[in-house]
């Protein structure tokens, strides 16, 4: 019967020598094993031997074996890198066996020895890494990328990237990397970690947002969880790079966070460009595309660039918990703020100042760290402190405009209101602000400069658009009419601006336009913004205080334009304002945009009008939620219809020298809201009420200019109609035509459409404004009916009646008078409509006789030929029989006034107005000049112009000095002439009754 022996049980120093082999791969006794990578250590043998000790490895042996094995130069063997690493997950697989052995105190020393040999491979990684010369490495000079990058890109990878982290070493042993940056000091990390850093910014240097960015953006945010890693980072040179050169694209670019900043969609200077290219990848040849290749390109976009908000919020999120490293982001964020100041301005240097990509993606961060204190009722308002504007030394807001105050006025108010009196504020002054308040501030200015910049280049790249696209339509038809090579280069070289242009643009709405989260995230911001504005001065109540407070005048005008251009963008784009509470931004507008003092800026006062035009209820009635803000709002009808016509008042004004252009822009802003108010009962009423209080004030200056623009708009309009039929002749004449050179035929042809844009424009302002004329005169006569202003009414209708029914109303005509927005028909019968409306509330019978006294338009004539035209056309008879009834008046007026001005033979010139040279009826006395002048002829002088006519100094209607004494002399004048034509009249009745007797004699014919 065989016997078995049993295995003789190794003792624990046999098995740790057997686990340190496999860990360390190494042996002290020269045997030919399998394994290559195993290193015989002959010397360290020969040493231990020399000192009695036993050829076996144990834990006291182990650094002493490790030093030896990476210090030598042998064969084959791993980098020291490689080596480290692989210590360490070899005692990581081994610790994992240990815990299998059923001897608990056997067990407990091996896990004494494999821990003790990961803390050594983790040291000397360190130790390595920090020193790479320490020991002998062949792989040294092959790559200048730290060694511990694919490491950590395997850590951080997920199934989603392009690729996983190799280079040599498939993946990190688990709890290797923590354990390198946990529990380290920071001298023996800061090297490592500023290699680590640098690498990862050159990573993602060129990358757009197609590249692989997620990796090292992971990889940064693994790093900057360690506190060693977030000290490491702030602390690195680059952190906020430092020289007389630097500007804010080299920040963009050499900063450790810029490039991580720069990675976008959206367009950039050819010399700064990533890859891949966004609008050649995925909008090329887009009008070609089916509409849900286009989609799919949108959606990717919108959550790549998501992902790196996400991910970046994460990191500055992450650096801001911190309190030893807030500080250096505070001071990143406002570096960047401060040294991209120009890109506020129009034309921005892409040399000198950040990618619009960076700023964009800067303030969707931004407003993610403000999300905490975004709460619908504002509850954190009172954290941010205005004193921050005035006083805080990391945002320069000096060079900015402010609402009201000039530079001067603020440097002049915080003098007055700074304790010490030298304009500088004190150490607690400066530092004393919460985050919130930084935060707040610093996206203000962030986004001013990113996302508020980029709606702007939006803005322009549709109008380039849409210019070339112009440009190319003119070409092509000269093309087809005169073929010539030069212009055939001209085309394609539009075509090709057009499909660059139409790429870019795609960017931008993929990044923004579609991102609706990032539009309602700023409108957040911004309903905070507009609540915390209207705390400087009270909060939300009408009417203002009467002065403006200094707190509220000295922030800077960005705050607000910001707000307005951002509702306005908004507005245009479908469902972007689902869900946001509108009513506080609806307050802020109806409180400010007729007060000049307080927003001194009038193109920000008109900017209000615009959102209000993009919420307008459009006749299909399909937006209820503005309708509510417009009807149901307690402010707006109070308030909308009065402060709109103020400002189309104000607007006369502006002090641009394109303000007599840009008035008619806003006016017909304007004139579309109050056509729409004029039909909703509660504003029709307080239109009523306006014009009942204010007959002499706002109203009647309203009216005045009003009346000015119509005139002006129809007279331009109508002149360029017949330089364009000279334009069409000139065309038509083709042999002439052709002869002429090319170079003319173009510039020739791109006036014919130049003239053809003017005239739609005017002429769709001018059926505007006399729309808003009948529809008003409707309701509202007795102001336009006062001395200063029924002449100038009636003067105004005559002259469009005879260009309307006039002799020459012929050479007016149009092939197709609706491409022009002219339609002579409904504007002879609206112009009918306010001669008869008038006329009606004519309870003194001054109407007629005004309408004679236009010298330059009336004819009797007019009228009877205005009549016919209305009757083939279909006009209500009722409206043509009041018509003709005020004619007969008008011209019974007429004759009555020839009457008149006979009885009165020569005036005598101290009773004639010096500025029309008619009889004075109110004669006043202009201070400052002392002229004498009719008091409606001066009336209706400062409607328009708020200064005496001849010597330009200020005067108001209350400073006329009324001449009772000759005032007095005109009437007895009138009388006496009047006496004297009556004496002269019976006198020649006498005369003819004694003349005129019967044959006889004895008695007249006629009694």
């Amino acid at each position: 019967m065989a016997t078995t022996t049993a295995r003789p049980q190794r003792s624990p120093e046999e098995i740790e020598d057997i686990i340190l082999r496999k860990i360390f791969l190494v042996t002290l006794i020269d045997s030919m094993g399998n394994d290559t990578r195993v290193v015989y250590l002959e010397m360290t043998a020969a040493e231990i031997l020399s000192e009695g000790g036993e050829l076996r490895l144990s834990r006291d042996l182990m650094e002493r074996v490790l030093v030896d094995r990476l210090s030598g130069n042998f064969t084959s063997a791993e980098p020291p890198f490689q080596y480290l690493v692989g210590i360490y997950r070899r005692a990581y697989e081994e610790g994992k066996k240990i815990t299998n052995m059923k001897d608990k105190s056997v067990r407990a020393q091996m896990e004494l020895v494999v821990n003790q040999a990961k803390k050594l491979a983790v040291s000397y990684c360190r130790i390595h890494l920090g020193n790479p010369d320490m020991f002998p490495d062949p792989q040294r000079d092959k790559s200048n990328v730290s060694p511990l990058l694919p490491l950590i890109f395997s850590e951080v990878s997920s199934s989603i990237d392009a690729f996983g982290g190799s280079s040599g070493v498939a993946s990190s042993p688990p709890g290797f990397l923590d354990e390198l940056f946990r529990d380290s000091d920071y001298d023996s990390m800061e090297t490592i970690l500023k290699q680590l850093y640098e690498d990862l910014r050159g990573t993602v240097l060129k990358c757009s947002a197609l590249g692989n960015f997620q990796q090292p953006l992971r990889a940064l945010m693994y790093l900057i969880n360690f506190p060693v890693g977030a000290r490491a980072l702030v602390n690195h040179q680059w952190w906020i790079p430092k020289g007389v050169f630097i500007n804010g694209r080299a920040i963009e670019m050499t900063s450790i966070l810029g490039p991580f900043f720069h990675i976008s969609a959206l367009p950039d200077q050819s010399f700064y460009k990533s890859q891949p290219d966004v609008g050649e990848q995925c909008f090329m040849d887009s009008s070609t595309r089916r509409p849900a290749d286009l989609l799919s390109s949108f959606a990717t976009i919108k959550t790549v660039m998501n992902n790196l908000y996400d991910g970046l919020a994460e990191i500055l999120r992450s650096l801001l918990k911190n309190t030893s490293t807030r500080e250096n982001v505070l001071q990143y964020i406002a570096e960047v703020i401060n040294k991209n100041a120009s890109r506020a301005h129009i034309q921005v240097d892409p040399l000198s100042s950040a990618s619009s990509g960076m700023f964009v993606n800067l303030s969707a961060v931004m407003l993610r760290l403000c999300e905490p204190f975004l709460d619908a009722n504002s509850t954190k308002k009172d954290k941010i402190d205005p004193k921050y504007v005035f006083y805080g030394s990391r945002l320069d807001f000096k060079e900015l405009t402010a609402l009201h105050a000039s530079s001067e006025e603020v440097t002049e108010w915080l003098n007055k209101n700074n304790p010490n009196n030298t304009g500088q504020p004190s150490q607690h002054e400066s530092t004393n602000y919460s985050f919130i308040c930084e935060c707040f501030f610093m996206t203000a200015r962030v986004l001013n400069l990113g996302l508020l910049k980029a709606f702007s280049d939006f803005k322009h790249l549709v109008q380039d658009i849409s210019r070339c696209e112009d440009s190319l339509s003119t070409l092509k038809t000269m093309q087809e009419q005169t073929p010539s090579p030069r212009v055939a280069q001209e085309i394609v070289r539009l075509e090709k601006e057009i499909e660059t242009f139409t790429q870019e643009k795609l960017c931008y709405e993929a990044q923004i336009l579609r991102d609706g989260g990032l539009l309602q995230q700023a409108l957040s911001f911004y309903q905070l913004m507009v609540v915390w504005l209207v705390g400087r001065i009270g909060g939300f109540k009408m009417p203002l205080p009467q002065s403006c407070p200094m707190e509220f005048a000295c922030m800077p005008e960005h705050f607000v334009e910001d707000v307005m251009e951002l509702l306005i963008f908004a507005s245009r784009i479908p469902r972007a304002l689902d869900g946001v509470k509108l009513d506080d931004f609806m307050n802020f507008i109806i409180m400010f945009m007729a007060s000049p003092e307080y927003i001194r800026n009038p193109y920000l006062r008109a900017k209000m009008v615009e959102v209000l035009n993009c919420w307008m209820p459009r006749r299909s009635g399909s937006s209820t939620v503005t309708s509510t803000l417009f009807e149901g709002h307690q402010l707006s009808v109070q308030y909308l219809v009065k402060n709109l016509l103020k400002l189309y008042v104000d607007i006369e004004f502006t002090g641009s020298h394109t303000q007599f252009y840009d008035k008619f822009n806003i006016r017909h802003n304007i004139a579309e809201l109050l056509e729409y108010l004029w039909q909703v009962p509660v504003h029709q009423n307080a239109w009523k009420q306006i014009a009942k209080d204010e007959e002499k004030g706002v109203y009647l200056n309203f009216l005045n200019f009003l009346i000015n623009d119509s005139i002006f708009l129809l007279d331009e309009s109508l002149n360029k109609i017949l330089e364009l039929k000279e334009l069409e002749a000139e065309m038509s004449n083709t042999t002439e035509w052709e002869q002429r050179p090319a170079q003319e035929r173009q510039e020739r042809t791109r006036l014919f459409h130049s003239q053809e844009n003017i005239i739609r424009i005017d002429m769709k302002l001018a059926m505007e404004d006399v729309s808003m004329l009948a529809f008003t005169t409707e309701q509202i006569t007795a102001p336009f009916l006062l001395p200063e202003m029924v002449e100038r009414v009636a003067s105004m209708l005559n002259y469009f009646l005879l260009q309307l029914v006039g002799p020459q109303r012929k050479s007016l005509s149009l092939k197709d008078p609706e491409k022009y927005e002219f339609r002579p028909k409904q504007l002879l019968k609206q112009i009918v409509n306010i001669y008869v409306n008038l006329a009606r509330g004519d309870h003194e019978n001054i109407f007629p006789s005004a309408i004679t006294k236009d010298g330059r338009s009336y004819n009797d004539q007019l009228f009877t030929e205005a009549s016919n035209v209305l009757r083939r056309i279909g006009e209500d008879p009722r409206i043509i029989n009041a018509f003709d009834d005020l004619g007969k008046k008008a011209k019974s007026a007429a004759s009555e006034a020839m009457d008149a001005e006979a009885i009165l033979g020569d005036i005598p010139d101290e009773f004639l107005d010096p500025i029309q040279y008619t009889l004075m009826k109110d004669p006043v006395i202009l201070p400052s000049s002392r002229i004498i002048v009719d008091r409606p002829v001066i009336q209706r002088h400062l409607l328009s112009d708020a200064t005496d006519p001849f010597n330009r100094s200020h005067l108001t209607p209350d400073m006329l000095i009324p001449d009772i004494e000759l005032k007095q002399k005109i009437e007895e004048f009138v009388r006496s002439q009047q006496r004297k034509q009556q004496g002269e009249d019976m006198s020649m009745q006498s005369s003819s009754k004694s003349s005129i007797q019967s044959p006889d004699g004895t008695r007249p014919l006629i009694d």
